[in-house]
Parts: structure tokens; C-alpha cells; sequence
């Protein structure tokens, strides 16, 4: 029997993350997992784009405020799914600002995400594009081939479609079980379990 064990598919952290070993994360100091997070193959992060702007203060900026992407617990992104902070002139001098997920977010295959903020609780559909510096709130899904234009704000208990984005719903009374994800995280990984029925 061989002393070294087989490599899965995914690396598990100490905090619970699962990122696949296929997994495209650029500038990993600068991506902050919550914990229990899957990251599928092909799936890419660009925490290279940070701020170029140094603070001022004669204190001097604390460790970790150049976070470029910054995710919470129990989300999922999907395979080919690309994470991008949005960019801006600031100052003078072009510029990155982080890029926050809440807890429970769904991102699914082939979308990208330039937003400024995603709140907790939120499913994103396949190929849909996240506009730079859009704001989602809680509890929001938006539906495959959705197009959300840069600057956007969508409100809480939303249902959003469309090219350009709008809203043309709201979640109803009892739906928010739907957003859960930690169901969904015990079926990834080098062990996985099915989905309870």
C-alpha cells in the first residue's frame, strides 16, 4: 500500500472551503474565503486587481485592507464563473475597489461579476453579466442570461431578467428556504454526499 494518499479533485482548507485544484485564483493573498465556500474547475478570481491608490494617513493602512475580493460562507461558484472587481479612475490614477459577497451566493456557470456588493442569500443564473459597480441586496435571483448594466442597484426580494436587467418580480413569502446552501455543499468534494430529498 502506498504511504502517500491519492490527490482529489478538490483542496480542502481548515476553515472548510473546497477549491477545486482546476480552480484559476490570480493574487490569492488578496481573496478572503468566509469559510465552507466550493470554488468549481475553471472557475476564476482575479484578486491581482487591487487599489494602486495608497492611503494618505500617517498611521498607515492595517493588514488586510487590500483585500480585492472578499467572499462569505457557504457560497458556490460554478464552473467558469469569473470574479472581477470593479475598476474606476480615482484621484487621477486608475483603480480598483473590492469586490464583497454576502453568505449563501450562488454563482452559476459562465457568469461574470464585476459588482461592487452582493448581499447574502443571492442566486446568480448561468451567463449572466454583472455590470462594474452594481449593487445586489439580499435575497435576489437573477435569471440565466441576465444582463445587469454597471451602477445598478437592485432591491431586496427581487427577481431580475433581461438585457438590459429589470426587475420583473419578488420573491415570494416562504421562498427564502430556496437560498440555503448548505445542502449543496455537502454534495462537493473529494467525498460527496447526494442531495436529501
Amino acid at each position: 500500500m502506498s504511504r502517500n494518499q491519492v490527490k482529489g479533485e478538490y483542496v480542502k482548507t481548515d476553515t472548510g472551503n473546497q477549491v477545486s485544484r482546476k480552480a484559476i485564483l490570480i493574487g490569492t493573498q488578496h481573496i478572503m474565503l468566509g469559510g465552507k465556500t466550493v470554488i468549481q474547475a475553471e472557475a476564476m478570481i482575479r484578486g491581482d486587481l487591487t487599489r494602486t491608490a495608497q492611503a494618505t494617513s500617517g498611521s498607515g493602512a492595517a493588514p488586510g485592507s487590500n483585500t480585492a475580493v472578499a467572499i462569505g460562507r457557504y457560497c458556490y461558484l460554478s464552473k467558469g464563473c469569473c470574479l472581477r472587481p470593479p475598476g474606476r479612475i480615482y484621484k487621477g490614477s486608475f483603480t480598483f475597489l473590492p469586490l464583497r459577497l454576502g453568505d449563501h451566493v450562488f454563482i452559476g456557470e459562465g457568469t461574470v461579476v464585476q459588482a461592487a456588493t452582493i448581499g447574502s442569500h443571492v442566486h446568480i443564473g448561468q451567463n449572466v453579466a454583472v455590470g462594474e459597480f452594481s449593487i445586489i441586496k439580499d435575497y435576489v435571483r437573477i435569471l440565466d442570461g441576465t444582463i445587469v448594466p454597471p451602477n445598478m442597484v437592485i432591491p431586496s426580494f427581487s427577481i431580475v431578467a433581461g438585457q438590459p436587467a429589470r426587475v420583473v418580480g419578488e420573491v415570494p413569502e416562504g421562498g427564502h428556504e430556496a437560498f440555503e446552501l448548505r445542502e449543496l455543499y455537502k454534495t462537493v468534494g473529494n467525498n460527496p454526499q447526494p442531495l436529501p430529498v
